[in-house]
């Protein structure tokens, strides 16, 4: 390393290299115009060749020039993403959380105040993210996902399973609610990502034919449910609370396995080791109690089967 140039001298190189001028490169960078053509000189001794040709009022690269920035630039991009990453990283009192943002808004944020009455010296952020990359960069301290695990670069704990439940609003068709699954299937249904074919094979009868309305995001679907656009198929896990205040009803007392569990995962990081364990100590503490807590909700006097 004793013979890299100055990075001064790099940054003021790559700038004329790039924009072909000097007085141009010297504004981007902030320095004067003397500034950058010192920097290019000084380059251009230590390196032992001519790097740029004058052509009318503007620079050229001559060929070793040209070659050369184009490796700088890649070096150059290279280290600030190196310092963007480095800077970007949590600091010993943050806890970065990655989480989907359903799963967020309508499970975890409900008990957060819990880990802020344990942990008060923490400064929690939650980034709605869905890249496994985040971990792995160290950019985020831990993260709760859905798949089937098998992540590579990354510690990981399964959580829990989910369940899919069939639900609507209670004033949906004006309050008369369907009273058995092939009712259920012939509502107007809003469709999401989640297929209705495990649920229909369990209750005997054909999947719903048309939908309703379709939507790729399940804090939407829940709101268009709720609303009383029609009836929908959405994990246990985000209608609990719903269910429970009376927003929602379930509409049969079938329940079937969600294909993707909820996984706690994190980097393995010595310097985030402490804030990792106290926050999977308490979301263990808290999903046990949710799923010790999990008993069939009131459901609307529904007949099983079809």
């Amino acid at each position: 390393m004793k013979n890299l140039p100055p990075l001064a001298a790099l940054r003021s190189f790559e700038a004329v290299a790039r924009l072909g001028s000097v007085s141009l490169a010297a504004a981007e960078l902030n320095v004067t115009h003397s500034a950058v053509s010192q920097q290019i000189r000084l380059l251009e001794e230590q390196l032992g060749s001519v790097l740029f040709l004058r052509e009318g009022r503007g620079l050229q690269p001559s060929e070793d020039g040209r070659l050369y920035a184009l490796q700088v630039r890649v070096a150059l991009g290279e280290l600030s993403e190196a310092t963007r990453l480095v800077r970007a990283r949590p600091r010993g009192d943050e806890l970065v959380i990655a989480v989907l943002p359903s799963f967020g808004q309508h499970w975890l944020l409900p008990r957060l105040p819990r880990f802020y009455a344990r942990h008060p010296h923490y400064r929690v952020t939650l980034r709605a993210s869905l890249d496994i990359q985040d971990l792995q960069q160290g950019l985020v301290d831990i993260g709760i996902r859905m798949g089937r695990g098998g992540w590579e670069g990354v510690q990981q704990q399964r959580l829990f399973d989910d369940e899919l439940l069939a639900v609507a609003a209670p004033h949906f068709n004006g309050g008369q609610l369907p009273r058995t699954a092939a009712e259920v299937v012939a509502c107007p249904v809003v469709r999401t990502v989640e297929s209705w074919l495990g649920w229909c094979s369990a209750a005997g009868v054909a999947e719903p034919a048309h939908a309703a309305l379709w939507i790729n995001d399940s804090n939407l679907v829940l709101a268009a449910v709720q609303q009383g656009l029609g009836v929908a198929l959405l994990r246990r896990s985000l209608v609990a609370g719903a269910l429970q205040r009376g927003e929602l009803v379930q509409l049969t007392d079938l329940r079937v396995p969600h294909l993707s569990p909820h996984w706690l995962v994190w980097p393995q990081r010595e310097s985030a080791a402490a804030k990792q364990q106290d926050f999977r100590s308490w979301i263990n503490a808290e999903t046990a109690d949710y799923l010790a807590a999990l008993q069939p909700p009131p459901l609307h006097d529904t007949a099983p089967g079809g």
